[in-house]
């Protein structure tokens, strides 16, 4: 008896894909996306999401349909369900903003190379779903330099479709279950 087969990829730009098979890790599909911490990718689950998942998030992203600003918004509301689901299972409950190695609790926080991966495979499920309408998933963009006191930092990004503005869904510099930075890519390159 033949099997129903892997679920079919989700369709991404060259950088998203290389985001994930850099890591040789799957990208999301429809039904689960593999769940990245314990800095740079160290440790991985894979998270299903259930019809309860799908029905929770659906409920968080329908103020979403208003406006692109209200989508963004409720982005944010998504992001914050998904660090609440995977939080127990994975031990991250009690994480730290802007945790790095000198946390020496790896185990139980997410760097930023886990959350850009983690929140842009959370909006691709999301895009997919036909939960997002005002923006699409774009590149994870990168910041740092050193020689101005920046340290180096990536997070994932959100494009407007009718400004074609990128927006920033940066979830490290915030602990456990606080909203996610949202802002613009301009101004994001210029924090620290």
């Amino acid at each position: 008896m033949l099997g129903a087969g892997p679920a079919p990829a989700i369709e991404m730009s060259y950088a998203l894909t290389r985001m994930y098979s850099d890591l040789s890790i799957p990208p999301p599909t429809a039904e689960q996306m593999m769940v990245c911490y314990g800095f740079g990718c160290r440790r991985r689950m894979f998270l299903d999401f259930t019809d309860a998942d799908r029905k929770r998030l659906t409920e968080i992203l329908a103020p979403g349909r208003a406006s692109p600003e209200a989508e963004r918004k409720a982005v944010q509301q998504a992001v914050v369900w998904f660090d609440r689901r995977v939080g127990p299972i994975i031990g991250t409950s009690s994480r730290v903003a802007r945790a790095d190695f000198r946390h020496f609790d790896a185990a139980h926080n997410f760097d930023c190379f886990d959350t850009t991966r983690n929140a842009a495979s959370l909006l691709l499920i999301l895009r997919e779903w036909g939960l997002i309408r005002h923006h699409t998933v774009g590149d994870p963009r990168y910041r740092g330099n050193f020689l101005f006191g920046q340290t180096p930092h990536n997070t994932a990004v959100l494009i407007e479709r009718t400004s074609r503005q990128g927006w920033v869904v940066d979830m490290w510099p915030r602990a456990y279950a606080e909203l996610p930075d949202v802002m613009t890519v301009e101004q994001w390159l210029t924090e620290n």
